[in-house]
């Protein structure tokens, strides 16, 4: 990536480095002429029809998005716009890590897929796009509620367990809508993707948190209606991006459901139109689902319970300690009571100690590259937990710097060693750092040998949170997994650059006026050349019917387009949408 551009924008500014990693430029320049007519058209198409079904702010939200009719938006004028609603704009390649969406969310930032659907795929691409990402998503944020949910939603996301089979399937899919939106794709190669799509989606054993956090965000924020059952709007930007769905959405055929927890049960294909959809009668309602399953997840039960996940995840997890305490690493093992309390924990390989998201000096991966292990609880005969002690108690202990001492804990845990360091912070005690040191469990087993060197061991009483990441995310050198797959960058052959000239020289005339005289030469080109292009054509047609000129021209490309519509079934709905609004131009000054 060159040179970090964060537009003048706050939201984009405060990103951490974690997150910059996967933005890209966007590359205004290599948009051509057919992209800006494909944005156009369905952006046309989406005003003329979700005015009426689209949830209210949609049409207003279009101007505070800084989002047009007439061209793809460029990213500095979005976050010229989305800086005023407090969010901002970054373009990506593709899809990214679920964690790492979800956190652009909890930043207030919009994560903008740079490139843009093929004409074929006008009504409908499975790959994130431009058109999905701003188009869909955008105009939304304009409502305080919803980008309240959005914004609040990534916060919970960022934390949620995630497993290997998550990773697994993320880059199944992602391969799988590279390949779609290449023209030239190989068509057993797409079968295999698909299949492999399929394999991964009915192969992911017990779904993780991600998974299911996963599904309430496409329920809600890509597919979700709100409003009342019979009769709800759309506001979730994977219908309000989709030409063809939006429309379909609304039959009889595609059930409604109310949306509460129980939407967590329903599984989504990507590639494949919706089953069945979900309608909240408000914003809040999205909230009070989304705090019912964020009370099931681990950084919230914490415990064995939380711990027992950050094990089966094999990632990078963080365990909060109830002194506020925090150790990052690849948890490999704990130990409970026989009342399901935690009175050990054990990490492998690099780790760090935290204390509120902020890595402890000196406590980082390089210091801790072996793993990291201690007691969890109290000590015996100490209603009083350890965290909680005075400096005058920890004296009475024998805690004092330059001594040696003895403590046992309630689980039978034995450390024993010279005190060399005492952390505390905001009257909490957080760690003792002893030297010629010496654990040992209940039975006898060593815990730690002195010969390992200094040993820190972590205070609290209890293991509050366990999420996904390190506490310290950027102070970890935390690359989040980043996918080999590229997305497609065609190169152009000569008979598409002249069609993309043909294209330029209709949209030249729209934007700057003179003679239409010579939009003849244009169709016959189209005609010799490409005969297969409808949406130049229809432009054309709008063109010359609009200033009521050439009629003999426009009616022949309109017998052309009319016909095509009948003998090609794919292009119907596309052409006959595409006449009507000739017919019933949309009121750009709106939204421009």
């Amino acid at each position: 990536m060159s040179r970090f551009n964060d537009f003048g924008n706050p939201q984009v500014a405060a990103l951490p480095a974690h997150l910059k990693q996967f933005i890209v430029d966007q590359h205004y320049e290599h948009y051509t002429p057919v992209d800006h007519a494909v944005w156009r058209y369905v952006m046309r198409q989406n005003y003329s029809y979700l005015k009426d079904v689209a949830y209210y702010p949609y049409i207003p939200g279009l101007q505070k998005a800084g989002l047009t009719i007439e061209k793809i938006p460029d990213l500095q004028e979005m976050n010229n716009a989305l800086s005023k609603i407090g969010w901002g704009a970054v373009t990506v390649d593709g899809f990214i890590p679920p964690a790492a969406f979800m956190e652009y969310q909890a930043y207030r930032v919009l994560v903008i897929a740079a490139d843009i659907r093929q004409l074929h795929h006008i009504e409908y691409t499975p790959a994130p796009d431009i058109i999905h990402e701003s188009a869909g998503h955008a105009p939304i944020i304009a409502d305080k509620d919803y980008h309240e949910y959005l914004s609040y939603f990534g916060s919970i996301g960022a934390k949620a367990m995630f497993s290997a089979q998550d990773f697994e399937l993320y880059e199944a899919i992602r391969a799988l809508s590279i390949l779609k939106e290449m023209p030239d794709a190989d068509a057993e190669e797409l079968k295999r993707a698909e299949e492999r799509v399929a394999w991964q989606q009915e192969n992911m054993g017990q779904p993780s948190e991600m998974a299911l956090l996963s599904r309430l965000h496409w329920w809600t924020v890509e597919y979700g209606l709100i409003g009342i059952l019979n009769d709800p709007k759309i506001y979730g930007a994977g219908l309000l991006s989709s030409i063809g769905e939006s429309a379909s959405c609304m039959m009889a055929e595609v059930k409604k459901i109310p949306y509460t927890i129980d939407a967590v049960k329903y599984a989504y294909d990507i590639t494949k139109p919706q089953p069945q959809l979900f309608v909240t009668p408000t914003f809040q309602n999205l909230i009070d689902v989304l705090e019912t399953f964020a009370d099931t997840m681990s950084f919230r039960r914490g415990g064995a319970y939380g711990l027992s996940k950050a094990v089966e995840s094999k990632n990078t997890c963080t365990a909060v300690y109830s002194s506020s305490l925090q150790v990052s690493g690849t948890f490999q093992e704990y130990k409970e009571d026989g009342s399901g309390d935690v009175f050990f924990v054990k990490t492998a390989g690099p780790s760090a100690l935290s204390v509120n998201n902020k890595q402890l000096k000196g406590h980082g991966k390089s210091y801790h590259k072996d793993g990291f292990s201690s007691p969890v609880g109290k000590l015996k005969g100490y209603e009083k937990p350890l965290e909680d002690l005075s400096a005058e108690e920890l004296q009475k202990l024998g805690l004092i710097k330059g001594e040696s001492t003895q403590l046992l804990f309630e689980s039978g845990i034995m450390v024993t060693g010279n005190v060399k360091d005492i952390l505390s912070e905001e009257q909490k005690n957080l760690l003792i750092s002893f030297t010629d040191c010496t654990v040992k469990d209940s039975d006898g087993n060593v815990l730690f040998d002195p010969s390992w060197g200094t040993y820190d061991m972590a205070i609290g009483q209890k293991i509050t949170s366990v999420f996904c990441g390190a506490a310290d995310k950027d102070a970890f050198l935390e690359v989040v997994y980043k996918s080999a797959t590229s997305t497609h960058h065609p190169t152009y052959d000569q008979r598409t650059i002249e069609l993309h000239n043909l294209y330029q020289q209709v949209r030249n005339r729209r934007q700057k006026g003179g003679d239409l005289g010579y939009l003849g030469n244009v169709w016959r080109m189209l005609q010799k050349n490409h005969h297969d292009d409808w949406l130049c054509a229809l432009e054309i047609l709008e063109l010359l019917d609009h200033e009521d000129v050439e009629p003999a021209l426009a009616a022949e490309i309109r017998q052309f387009l009319e016909n095509k519509a009948a003998n090609e079934p794919e292009y119907k709905k596309l052409i006959t949408d595409g006449l009507y609004l000739i017919k019933h131009p949309v009121e750009e000054k709106l939204v421009v």
